[in-house]
């Protein structure tokens, strides 16, 4: 676990978290962008694993089955260092998670986006550190 990782996550971590539950995926790709592009230690990774599930799903919503399958697998290859916790994020359930919508995404195929089953966007867990 990087040292990072038992910080208390940023405001902008919190906010970006708080519109991607909420299903505003354009809206946390503008906020976690800022968040990751100011952050440089290794943490960012973090951030831009979150934010490209967030893409994901804007792809989702606008068909483009491409860049959602895309951003699902680059969104989970920078998530996984950072399993099972980081900065109070459930890592590895978001991951659980992202995999599931990217079966589904799969599944569905190019022309079948329309069918998404939207109880399976993500949903980002804050829990506390242990102790």
């Amino acid at each position: 676990m990087c040292p990072e990782c038992r910080e208390a996550p940023p405001d902008l971590l919190l906010r970006g978290i708080a519109e991607l539950n909420g299903g505003a995926y354009f809206e946390q790709h503008e906020i976690l962008e800022d968040l990751w592009r100011a952050e440089r230690r290794e943490v960012r990774r973090l951030y831009q694993g979150i934010l490209q599930i967030g893409v994901a799903l804007h792809h989702v919503r606008n068909r483009n089955h491409h860049g959602a399958v895309y951003m699902l697998q680059r969104g989970m290859l920078y998530l996984r260092p950072f399993s099972p916790r980081c900065q109070s994020v459930d890592v590895a359930d978001l991951l659980a998670q992202a995999a599931r919508i990217l079966a589904a995404v799969e599944d569905l195929g190019p022309t079948g986006l329309d069918r998404f089953d939207w109880t399976l966007a993500p949903h980002v867990r804050l829990i506390a550190p242990p102790g």
